[in-house]
């Protein structure tokens, strides 16, 4: 089956059989791995992208469901690091395995563009489908926290080089 649709900004066809779940057209077919199997049946966050700008799990979104959609993906939020979540995960220390950071920022970077200051309350009911076994959260929310500041202005301190300060 043919499908079309926009992948971080960049429209795409595939050639794929039509149940084919979106994370495994990411990763096998358009080669990009950020986005993680975790559990295969939406329960652990790890392949979380966004669908038209919402948070969604991609192991259980088949390919012939996306004809002229926007997906975007954690290589869609930043090409140089410069994302205000990608700086506060760096400057918090967040990951400690790393293998469900990109589905735990991909659902933040949702949860900030819907609240310009989340609540600890916030963070936690955004969050709450994404699963770290290495239990970062307190990391996780201290980053998100960190994050809206730095997306509502506030200076960071570990912009990467080129990248304002």
């Amino acid at each position: 089956m043919s499908v079309s649709f926009k992948v971080n900004g960049k429209a795409v066809t595939v050639d794929a059989p039509s149940d084919m779940p979106l994370l495994w057209v990411l990763r096998d077919v358009l080669d990009l791995k950020g986005t993680k199997f975790g559990c295969g049946v939406a329960q652990c966050g790890a392949c979380t992208v966004h669908l038209k700008g919402v948070p969604v799990r991609s192991c259980q979104i088949p390919v012939s469901s996306l004809n002229g959609l926007e997906i975007t993906t954690i290589e869609g939020l930043s090409t140089d690091g410069t994302h205000p979540l990608q700086i506060a995960w760096q400057e918090i220390d967040v990951p400690q395995c790393g293998y469900c950071q990109a589905g735990q920022i991909m659902s933040a970077a949702a949860l900030l563009e819907q609240k310009k200051k989340p609540t600890d309350a916030d963070i936690d009911q955004a969050m709450g489908g994404n699963i770290c076994r290495c239990a970062t959260y307190n990391r996780i929310r201290k980053a998100i926290h960190r994050a809206a500041d730095i997306k509502n202005g506030g200076a960071s301190t570990t912009a990467p080089s080129g990248a304002a300060k």
